[in-house]
């Protein structure tokens, strides 16, 4: 086992830490993604799926993703050299992981940028003047300048790392407290005035209640593997962003516990996301089970029919802005601490270069829109869902697999040193029945995620 270091920075309470990997977890996907896709898929009995699934993969990978992190006391790289046999090679996934949350923050900045320019246009009364219809042309304008997409995307990253400089307690855990707390509250808010709308008893009848003719016309199947997908996506799981918090954590309590809080608030954020959109939608006649286009032309377009509009719209797009940069500061910790436990670098030193690296390798999504539209990578697609493919199609889904191979299988770690990890401390026990359905049910499930991803 290995000790805890004796240098090595901490979070100072367990709710900091708590609201920090939960934040890593909240992030678009939920309010962006999770909508749309129970829209498309059934609404209700999709969101039972959903739930099921995460009770089934989310869980245990986190657990897994942690228990590395705690036992090794260092980030993944480090961690798995720590902890794997003598002339294995389970580190080369590090590499994979660093690698992974290095393009993910390459398109991540950018579309939280927009985030961030949308809460600036409500708050600056930008939409005032916009009339019905013309919502879809301001997000088109926005894409088209590349100095306004610049500012954005520079201010998230710069933002990012200026949190991070300060340390974890001070930097990473305050900031992400703040965020958190916020980001409930205006949810909290948002959801409210939904419900008072005129449309919100179909929207919620269309969300909440179980309707088998929308699961007929899309295919059971197709609603299941949906839910399995998001249910597994939502977490960020298999990139090791996890795995760096379980490195900032004491024995004190069980990381099934701890990872059963966090799923709960990340499901929270998400079905209180569905509560504040479906019940918008159907009040303006709005169809719910349209693509991201929902969040930046359609919902402009409820904010700007609706009576306090500005007020609402705003609001609305500082929690998108909330639940966007908690990932960005979280997974930018996975790249400093990183580069700390690596190259033996100071704090102030990986900060500035990885600032430096992240607003260049920003540059080609940013300008993927504008200056460079025409390129298209991966199967035709532009540059955003290039680098979205390779992060979310390959990565995640084969870095959790790996995760879950290294944890339960006598060739990696081992399944006694994982349950004895994941079970110490206070709260809730992992039980080591539950092996052989890791061993050969939870991989299959990742496969089929896998393979799907890449239809």
């Amino acid at each position: 086992m290995v000790k805890m270091e004796q240098n090595r920075e901490i979070f100072a309470t367990r709710l900091g830490f708590i609201l920090v990997s939960a934040g890593c977890a909240i992030g678009i996907g939920n309010v962006w993604k999770f909508p749309y896709i129970a829209g498309q898929n059934g609404g209700a009995v999709f969101v039972m799926f959903y739930l099921l699934f995460l009770v089934l993969m989310g869980i245990p990978v986190m657990t897994m993703e942690f228990a590395v992190g705690r036992a090794s006391q260092k980030t993944i790289i480090q961690g798995y050299r720590a902890l794997e046999k003598n002339g294995q090679k389970w580190h080369l996934h590090g590499y994979l992981c660093v690698a992974g949350s290095y393009l993910l923050m390459m398109y991540y900045t950018t579309v939280s940028g927009w985030m961030l320019a949308y809460f600036w246009k409500f708050l600056t009364g930008s939409f005032e003047n916009i009339q019905q219809g013309q919502t879809a042309q301001v997000f088109m304008d926005m894409l088209a300048d590349p100095v306004e997409m610049v500012v954005f995307m520079a201010m998230i990253t710069v933002a990012g790392f200026a949190v991070l400089s300060a340390g974890v307690k001070n930097g990473l855990e305050k900031a992400n407290k703040v965020m958190m707390i916020g980001l409930l509250a205006l949810i909290m808010l948002l959801a409210v005035n939904s419900l008072t709308l005129r449309g919100a008893k179909e929207g919620l009848s269309f969300y909440l209640l179980p309707n088998l003719e929308n699961v007929r016309s899309v295919g059971l199947f197709n609603v299941i593997t949906a839910a399995m997908n998001q249910a597994f996506f939502t977490l960020s799981l298999g990139i090791g962003s996890m795995e760096i918090f379980g490195s900032y954590i004491s024995k004190d309590y069980s990381l099934t516990g701890e990872s059963v809080r966090i799923c709960v608030l990340d499901t929270f954020v998400a079905i209180m996301s569905g509560l504040i959109i479906f019940p918008a939608c159907f009040s303006f006649g709005i169809e719910p089970g349209q693509g991201p286009s929902l969040i930046f032309i359609t919902l402009p377009e409820v904010f700007i029919n609706m009576t306090g509009g500005r007020f609402w719209g705003t609001l609305f797009f500082l929690f998108m802005t909330f639940a966007s940069f908690s990932t960005v500061t979280a997974v930018f910790e996975n790249l400093v601490g990183s580069c700390m436990d690596g190259f033996k670098w100071n704090r102030k030193k990986a900060v500035a270069l990885n600032l430096i690296f992240m607003l260049i390798a920003s540059l080609p999504c940013v300008l993927g829109y504008n200056l460079l539209s025409d390129v298209h990578l991966i199967g035709g697609r532009d540059i955003l869902d290039s680098e979205d493919f390779l992060v979310s199609n390959l990565i995640l889904p084969i870095g959790a697999l790996l995760f879950v191979m290294f944890c339960v299988s006598k060739q990696g770690w081992g399944a006694d040193n994982y349950f004895e990890e994941v079970n110490s401390g206070k709260g809730m026990k992992m039980s080591q029945k539950l092996l052989g359905y890791y061993r050969y049910v939870l991989p299959v499930l990742i496969l089929i995620i896998f393979i799907n991803g890449l239809k």
